[in-house]
């Protein structure tokens, strides 16, 4: 493999090693947009903080700069919609664009054709940036596909620094919550077990930095209100909508029981002096069916959500600081797993029957809610996020800009 391979192979981590049929080069093979190249996005099983990602990220840094010193990659200025089956000029550059980083083999042709090889392409590098991996072209796609080289050196320069940080031991089954990425990782014994997006906090409302460990799950568990919530959220909701504590039954408790909504004055601040607490139901409870205990200082943790479409969103930035976890039957039966009692039947059961009951992890499992918005693995190439809470000190977020208008 010659040198430019390598690079190429490191910063995509799928496309080099995909080897294209021998036709490749034929005019036929060019028109061929329904050929059978729709290959599976490759998935790391290389944790994100580990001696192999650190290594992976500091030879990404080299490859960066090896690229930009050869001028880096061309600006695209893509103004339609190109999926499968489109054709003009702009497919051309589209393959260019993505020859530059290996997300497309060099030997793909440079028909104008957008065909299943090209979908290929796309999608490996919408995988590489944290965006749905549709194969199509859309505003987030290009915003990010137009991210100055010399802006992902200094992430990448940026977060090496805090990989460096991570890099020793942090146990044998540890968890690890990126919040740029909204997505958490299970390890043990130095492979990823399982992944789960998760709905992370907002821009003004963000996720702390914390390390800690789990040791407690509640199965169909009460929510009481944050008080934050409570003036920022839920006294607006009651001026507007009056019967919205009553629908999502949630109780108020005063010092002496119980009181009715109709008897606070919502235009004053009488509200936060109360407790507001909503029932257990994993179909309107905010915390779903389960609630991961974490202790901090911050008073977050994890938790499920009724809201599960968030998780099909590439924008997850969602809550109040906490985090919301998909799958969270999956996440919490390899928590468990280790906990005599505990196996996938009865966490099924418990949460069928309603109760609400705890269960005590026999080994507290390590936590680390992190920070990272570039890495690289051997095994899944060079990733990046957008720098949502502003901590790269690079600017506006490219992608999150567009958050609501994905569309060309």
């Amino acid at each position: 493999m010659t040198r430019r391979e390598t690079v190429l192979a490191l910063l995509s981590g799928a496309a080099t090693t995909a080897a294209l049929p021998a036709f490749a080069q034929q005019a036929e093979w060019r028109q061929n947009y329904d050929s059978g190249a729709r290959n599976a996005v490759a998935r790391s099983h290389t944790p994100m903080l580990s001696p192999e990602s650190l290594q992976a990220t500091e030879a990404a840094i080299v490859a960066y700069r090896e690229l930009a010193s050869r001028g880096g990659w061309p600006m695209l200025q893509l103004t339609d919609k190109m999926s499968v089956g489109s054709s003009g000029p702009g497919v051309v550059a589209l393959r260019q664009r993505l020859v530059v980083t290996g997300d497309l083999n060099a030997n793909a042709g440079t028909s104008n054709v957008y065909d299943s090889y090209v979908e290929a392409g796309v999608r490996n590098f919408q995988a590489r940036v944290g965006l749905s991996t549709t194969g199509a072209i859309t505003r987030a796609t290009v915003a990010a596909l137009n991210v100055p080289i010399e802006r992902r050196i200094r992430q990448l320069e940026t977060n090496v620094v805090r990989l460096r940080t991570w890099s020793g031991n942090l146990g044998n089954r540890y968890v690890v919550a990126n919040i740029p990425a909204a997505l958490v990782e299970t390890v043990e014994n130095g492979v990823v077990a399982t992944r789960h997006a998760a709905g992370v906090g907002k821009i003004d409302r963000q996720s702390p930095l914390l390390q800690t460990k789990i040791p407690e799950i509640n199965f169909n568990p009460t929510w009481t209100v944050p008080a934050s919530i409570i003036r920022k959220d839920l006294i607006p909701k009651m001026r507007k909508e009056p019967g919205y504590l009553t629908e999502s039954k949630i109780r108020i408790i005063g010092p002496n029981g119980e009181i009715p909504p109709e008897r606070v004055n919502w235009n004053s601040d009488e509200a936060t002096r109360y407790t507001f607490r909503q029932d257990p139901g994993g179909d309107f409870n905010s915390l779903g069916v389960v609630r991961i205990n974490i202790p901090s200082p911050y008073g977050v943790y994890m938790h499920d959500t009724p809201a599960k479409g968030i998780f099909g969103d590439d924008f997850r930035f969602v809550s109040s600081g906490c985090m919301r976890v998909q799958n969270v039957r999956d996440y919490v039966g390899w928590l468990l797993k280790d906990t005599p009692g505990w196996d996938r039947a009865k966490i099924d059961q418990v949460i069928q029957s309603g109760e609400r009951i705890n269960a005590r992890i026999s080994n507290p499992v390590p936590c680390y809610w992190v920070y990272v918005t570039a890495w690289a693995t051997p095994d899944g190439g060079v990733q990046f996020r957008d720098d949502i809470y502003n901590k790269d000190g690079l600017g506006p977020a490219p992608v999150a800009q567009l958050h609501g208008d994905q569309d060309i």
